[in-house]
């Protein structure tokens, strides 16, 4: 029956007494007649044989056999006729596979041990009597789709009603209860509806990575397989070939699982073969020593990503391969002299192409090196406009020319290059140093570097502007210096036996000092001096007044 419908007194229409009783232990009893009225939840597809049919919905040819009994259940509409006939169309025995009554209600207590929540295509929706809606009688029918879990599609067929699609949600209050699995139809095989594919160059050392393509329904999981030439290397994802795979075809295959049905497999192929790769150089070679007659000079091998396995070096002078010069040093012989050195590293590795990589060149081979033997020295005060004047040192050969670089604080003065220089108001609070580089024909130069005895400093002057007061005195202090604008500071300021401490402003400072005696008094001004200026100190006279 279906959900909503009310009980009839169906046996008005069967003989009484003994026969009846007969016919109710060996014939499954018919259900009650149902009204056709939608619940929420509870959506009809469709109605009757012919009407669902031409729908597109299938009534398994019931329509045209419905005259018989299955599993001694009535003929004609009824819903326990209907589901014993899909069972024996699905491959079940005709008998029915229990003893004792056949009421739908009785279908899935008769039937315990397949019967659970779980819903199923093929299984058979069972409705105890009273359960959600249903009569007394109980209800059965058959699962045609599992939309989801809280989500069916069932055909079923009426006692005094007709047959009918519907779609069933959990939260309808018409959801059966239980079902029984007496022959369920597997579930739809996993299909590869676009093939696998690879993504990745096929070279060594470079990852390769499967797309399993695109499979209904969607599998739970997929394995992968790699294989070279039909042997089997690798399994997971990703693959990266290594140097046996050299020349060789990869392919992947992928095995989409969903249970319970059984794994699929598709393979893609790459569209090259393995090719070798390129060492990758983050750090070119280098020449370690003096390129000095009779001196040995080492190669520095360069980075390369990954290690190579080999590695071997070619030593050149002037451009031009030395004979004969093929391992990790080369010493300075006279034949070399005046020509610039380099040298190739050649590396190799398995399953990488042969690279190479050129050292920068060397100066030109010397014959020896120009030596200082006495160091160069600066003279002069380091005060702005004052010249200082760098004192040249001994070397050899003595004839080595030598050029001159001033700095401020270790960095280049643009244009100070001669042997003086004058200094200014930018050098303030900074190191001077004069740079000497040495040179001659096939020689090694030389650098000294001198430097100043101390920072250079401005020299602070000092005005002062007393003036007498009734036993006071008020004194005004400039305090200015060559560069420094304004001076920034204290003063210390005194006058007789009374003396004050004052912070200048914009290199200005005023204070009236009292009691001071009357009479002639020295002012005495002090400035201590900073980073950039020289201390001062000056003094002048003031008349202090009664």
């Amino acid at each position: 029956m279906r959900p909503g419908g009310k009980t009839v007194r169906w046996w008005s229409k069967l003989a009484t007494g003994a026969l009846l009783a007969g016919v109710l232990v060996a014939i499954g009893t018919p259900e009650a007649p149902v009204t056709t009225t939608p619940v929420a939840g509870s959506t009809y597809l469709c109605s009757g044989y012919a009407g669902c049919r031409s729908a597109g919905y299938s009534d398994a040819n019931y329509g045209a056999n419905n005259g018989r009994m299955y599993w001694r259940m009535y003929s004609g509409h009824n819903c326990t006729n209907y589901a014993a006939y899909r069972m024996i169309q699905a491959g079940m025995s005709t008998e029915r596979p229990w003893n004792g009554s056949g009421m739908a209600y009785n279908w899935g207590h008769a039937k315990s041990g397949i019967t659970d929540r779980k819903p199923a295509v093929g299984a058979i929706a069972w409705w105890d009597r009273y359960h959600n809606g249903i009569g007394s009688s109980g209800h059965v029918a058959y699962v045609e789709k599992v939309v989801s879990a809280t989500e069916i599609v069932i055909s079923e067929d009426s006692w005094g009603g007709t047959f009918h699609w519907r779609r069933i949600t959990k939260d309808s209050g018409r959801w059966p209860s239980g079902f029984i699995h007496f022959k369920d139809v597997g579930p739809e095989p996993l299909s590869n509806t676009a093939a696998p594919s690879i993504s990745g160059t096929p070279q060594v050392g470079t990852k390769l990575v499967a797309d399993p393509g695109t499979w209904t329904p969607t599998p739970r999981r997929f394995s992968y397989q790699w294989s070279a030439d039909g042997t089997t290397i690798a399994t997971g994802r990703r693959f990266a070939p290594g140097p046996d795979q050299v020349g060789k075809a990869i392919t992947v295959t992928v095995t989409a699982h969903k249970l319970p049905r059984d794994p699929v497999t598709a393979t893609a192929t790459t569209s090259t073969r393995v090719a070798k790769a390129v060492l990758g150089n983050t750090a070119r070679p280098a020449i370690d020593g003096l390129a000095v007659l009779d001196e040995t000079l080492s190669a520095v091998a360069g980075s390369w990503t990954p290690s190579p396995g080999k590695t071997e070096y070619f030593w050149r002078a002037d451009g031009a391969r030395i004979d004969g010069a093929s391992g990790p040093t080369l010493k300075l012989t006279k034949g070399l002299a005046g020509k610039v050195i380099s040298f190739v590293e050649v590396v190799n590795r398995d399953g990488y192409k042969q690279a190479k990589k050129y050292s920068r060149p060397t100066i030109p081979v010397a014959v020896d090196q120009v030596q200082v033997t006495t160091p160069f020295t600066v003279s002069g005060r380091t005060e702005p406009g004052q010249v200082l004047t760098v004192q040249p040192g001994a070397y050899t050969p003595s004839d080595a020319a030598v050029r001159y670089t001033w700095l401020r604080d270790g960095v280049v003065i643009p244009g100070a290059r001669a042997a003086s220089y004058t200094v200014t108001a930018a050098d303030l609070g900074a190191t001077l140093s004069a740079r000497a580089t040495l040179s001659r024909t096939n020689y090694l130069g030389a650098t000294q570097v001198a430097t100043t005895a101390t920072p250079v400093r401005s020299p602070a002057r000092v005005k002062i502007t007393p003036v007498g007061k009734s036993r006071a005195a008020v004194v005004r202090v400039a305090v200015s210096a060559v560069g420094a604008t304004p001076v920034t500071g204290t003063v210390r300021i005194r006058v007789g036996q009374k003396q004050q401490r004052v912070d200048l402003v914009g290199g200005r400072a005023r204070v009236r000092i009292a009691p001071v005696a009357p009479g002639r008094r020295q002012v005495r001004v002090t400035y201590p001096g900073s980073e950039t200026v020289l201390g001062a100190f000056t003094r002048t006279p003031v008349r202090v007044l009664r």
